[in-house]
């Protein structure tokens, strides 16, 4: 890492290497609709070429002391193009900005449409993040507009008056963003200066991580403008409940900029035939023979979303004001019991992956060419599921499994919670709000089935038992529709939060980190890890992460360790007692990994974490064939369709 002072920063408080929060305008409790394009709202996208410009300075605090962001970014000294969305780490050939720590600074110079600024009320102009890792600060027209503590979840500003205040429709967006990682941060890291210093450069410092994958930064979603009117729909809750033969649709809209307002709602299948209407903020409306959202090849019709019209009327100044927005809502259930998953009152056996947002050159940013590749994988598979292994997926990735009915565990960035600080009262007030911004994004996708607040913590640790009785009962408030978990790794005589959970999801790597090499004892100790987790809480459980590193094109048999064989060999053994398992209390079986991806560099990672049945560029090992055989099989067992569906008769 590259030398810093770690002092000098302009601000109400000095710490380490500049993870500085200034006073600004924070992300407020409003709705987080996402943008569309309506008969009232417009939307401009900002992907492109940005300019971009790493502070350099010693206490990475140039850019603040200089006020880059009053100013075009390009008078402020050298600047390179940056694609967004995107991470900056892999994009050049420059060492220190592939591991910069600190401060970085984009800007977009963009001219609106007049419309956007006139009118009597003139609309609302706002602009939103889809996520920018990990701490933005965002400037208009060298206004601050607002700031976000966070990596995985969008942030949004009402932009009108810094708009209207400015001379012509120019529209200068100026982005300060820090990726440094602290004890109180999701996920949380360290600071840790290198006091040897016949050894290090003065004030030379490394970043302390406690996750397996690369901390790539950047803006690594799509950053948009879209208007709204003056008065608007400013957030809609819906759920569901159903029968054989009529479900309910539970709504609740709230509107902004004025009480004087009426609503009306329609609900279209998906020919565009009106089946249910209603009025009023808030209301149910009945569906009579509803055509249910199934997970894929749980039915002929997998994934099947209705659209929710919701018109609003309301009078402002004089003027009477229109706002329309649609909203893709898909009707089912979910229930847990002491053994089963109920989706729609049938169980539900999760045989899916885990996955990472990673890729070659573009990091973490969102790549719809990889995207669609990857849910073609999916269904060449058999897999019905995923987890969002280790913080929110981009809202473009969840509309493709709310429509192809792929099963999704939604997870917060809460992994590495490792430190005893990183289990107090500022840790977990900032992980509560996270919790507020990851319900308010997905609450009403189908696809989402449980929320899980972290991946792996330290949760025998005494204070752990709080944290996470907190943190779930908090989930649960949110939305009671959902069940909670964590996803651990802790013995589970020791596990603290376990307690608070509804499903049991447990990571272990048998012959790989424990009795490495030794296949023969996965029967004996994945028996014995199952049934001491439900002996002790009586609770449904998943197996949420296992595998083994295969280099591909490493061979060897007998079966070597990274040689692909002895991933298949493996797997192999994980398969015969989760076949046993599932007859019982066993409800799933997610792969660690879906392909390859990068991390720090370490002598046990050559060029990342190779325990994907996939390489990082999409191809399989030979474990994904043995995964696609196993999970068809499973599906033609539980499957409502005819039994002649096999893996070769999909068309995708």
């Amino acid at each position: 890492a590259p030398a810093a002072s770690g002092s000098g920063v302009p601000g109400p408080c000095s710490l380490p290497l500049l993870l500085l929060f200034l006073p600004g305008l924070a992300a407020g409790p409003a709705g987080m609709l996402q943008p569309r394009d309506t008969p009232s709202r417009e939307l401009r996208e900002l992907s492109g070429l940005w300019s971009f410009r790493a502070d350099l300075s010693p206490g990475r605090d140039a850019g603040f002391a200089q006020r880059w962001y009053r100013r075009p970014l390009r008078q402020t000294g050298p600047v390179i193009d940056m694609p967004v969305p995107a991470s900056f780490n892999d994009i050049t050939q420059d060492r220190s900005l592939e591991n910069y720590i600190g401060w970085v600074w984009y800007e977009k110079e963009v001219l609106l449409p007049p419309r956007w600024l006139q009118g009597d009320p003139a609309p609302r102009v706002v602009l939103r993040f889809g996520s920018a890792h990990y701490y933005s600060i965002v400037w208009v027209n060298g206004v601050q507009v607002v700031e976000h503590e966070g990596g995985h979840l969008p942030f949004e500003a009402e932009i009108s008056s810094v708009l209207q205040g400015s001379p012509g429709t120019l529209c200068r967006i100026t982005v300060a963003l820090n990726n440094t990682l602290s004890p109180h941060t999701l996920p949380p890291g360290s600071i840790h200066y290198m006091s040897d210093k016949s050894r290090y450069p003065k004030n030379y410092f490394v970043q302390n991580i406690w996750f397996d994958f690369f901390n790539y930064a950047g803006i690594h979603r799509p950053v948009v403008l879209y208007t709204t009117p003056a008065a608007y729909i400013d957030d809609i809750t819906v759920t569901s409940t159903s029968s054989d033969s009529a479900a309910v649709v539970h709504y609740q809209v709230s509107v902004v900029g004025s009480t004087a307002y009426s609503l009306s709602l329609s609900l279209c299948d998906q020919e565009g035939k009106v089946v249910a209407t209603g009025d009023g903020p808030v209301g149910e409306l009945k569906v009579l023979n509803p055509n249910l959202w199934w997970p894929y090849l749980m039915h002929e019709n997998p994934g099947y979303l209705y659209s929710l019209e919701v018109k609003m009327q309301a009078q402002l100044g004089g003027a009477l004001l229109e706002d329309v927005y649609t909203l893709p809502v898909g009707i089912r259930t979910l229930h847990v019991t002491s053994s089963q998953f109920l989706i729609n009152g049938r169980p539900f056996y999760f045989h899916g992956v885990n996955k990472h947002e990673d890729a070659d050159i573009r990091g973490k940013g969102l790549d719809w060419p990889l995207i669609v590749k990857d849910f073609n994988l999916l269904r060449w598979l058999g897999a019905n599921s995923f987890r969002t292994s280790h913080y929110p997926y981009a809202e473009e990735i969840m509309d493709l499994c709310d429509a192809y009915g792929i099963v999704v565990i939604d997870e917060s960035p809460g992994v590495g919670i490792k430190l005893p600080e990183s289990f107090g009262n500022k840790s977990l007030q900032h992980h509560l709000a996270v919790m507020e911004e990851l319900v308010r994004r997905d609450k009403n996708r189908p696809s989402v089935v449980m929320w899980s607040v972290a991946n792996e913590p330290a949760s025998e640790l005494p204070p752990a038992a709080h944290y996470f009785k907190t943190l779930i009962a908090h989930t649960k408030a949110l939305d009671p529709s959902r069940p909670v978990t964590f996803v651990t790794d802790a013995n589970y005589a020791l596990d603290r939060g376990a307690p608070y959970v509804d499903v049991i999801c447990v990571n272990s790597y048998f012959s790989w980190y424990h009795d490495p090499g030794h296949l023969e004892v996965i029967s004996l100790q994945l028996t014995a890890q199952f049934e001491n987790w439900y002996k002790t809480y009586q609770k449904p459980i998943i197996q949420s992460e296992y595998g083994a590193d295969a280099v591909p094109g490493l061979h060897s048999d007998p079966p070597l360790m990274f040689s692909e064989e002895y991933q298949q060999a493996l797997l192999r053994e994980y398969h015969s007692v989760f076949d046993k398992k599932r007859k019982e209390y066993v409800i799933g079986e997610l792969i660690w990994n879906f392909a390859d991806f990068m991390t720090n560099q370490g002598t046990t990672r050559v060029l990342g974490n190779k325990k994907g049945i996939f390489t990082r560029q999409r191809q399989p090992k030979a474990a994904a064939f043995v995964l696609r055989d196993r999970y068809w099989k499973i599906a033609n067992e539980s499957s409502c369709l005819p039994p002649v569906i096999t893996s070769h008769s999909l068309f995708l």
